[in-house]
């Protein structure tokens, strides 16, 4: 079910997750994602399926923060709110624009293709703490190249991969979250396990 751009936030805090069908509204990123999927269902000899990725909303102070990771070309906005870069494809070509992508912590900021959301928006804190430790986790998160998987994590590294990573390392239980209808969403995996990674091991000694 669709749902219109967000109205304004409450008072409290808040953290918001939105499922939207990769590349919505558009004509190359739909058939380069139908290709990919093709090739990995048959790779792994499973039915195709429908790919999306995931949008994260967090509300602090009355503030409305759009949390995303997109190419460092997609708008000049100088309200952006960058909070870091990596690369995109191979880390070499990251020093050109074309091959780099930015991490934002947006307030006030859009999600363009919103209107083609998914069951979504799924409300996952009403946690002032959860909320402030999350924007302020943004800025930490790895510089890791986008489509590849540099760390063994089984997945590439993308835009998904930070929601899960930013949604595990706040304390929030990710692993059951999935995209509706049966869906998919490349990279979720490997933010989940990137997170377990670097998250202390109860007991020990820092």
């Amino acid at each position: 079910m669709a749902h219109p751009p967000s109205a304004p936030p409450p008072p409290g805090g808040g953290i918001d997750l939105s499922w939207l069908p990769l590349g919505a509204g558009g004509w190359v990123v739909p058939r380069c994602g139908r290709a990919y999927e093709r090739l990995s269902a048959a790779r792994d000899r499973r039915p195709r399926q429908a790919l999306f990725h995931a949008a994260l909303e967090v509300t602090f102070a009355g503030v409305r923060h759009v949390i995303e990771m997109a190419p460092a070309w997609s708008t000049s906005d100088p309200g952006r709110g960058v909070v870091s870069t990596g690369p995109v494809g191979l880390r070499t070509l990251g020093r050109l624009s074309a091959f780099r992508y930015e991490v934002r912590c947006w307030p006030d900021g859009r999600i363009p293709d919103v209107a083609w959301a998914v069951d979504s928006p799924q409300h996952l804190s009403d946690s002032d703490e959860v909320a402030a430790g999350m924007l302020a986790q943004v800025a930490r998160v790895p510089a890791l190249t986008w489509g590849r998987d540099e760390l063994g994590l089984g997945e590439m590294w993308n835009s998904n991969s930070l929601v899960s990573w930013l949604l595990s390392s706040c304390g929030l239980d990710a692993e059951p979250l999935s995209p509706p209808n049966g869906g998919r969403a490349p990279g979720w995996t490997a933010g989940l396990v990137l997170a377990g990674r670097r998250r202390p091991t109860p007991g020990a000694q820092g």
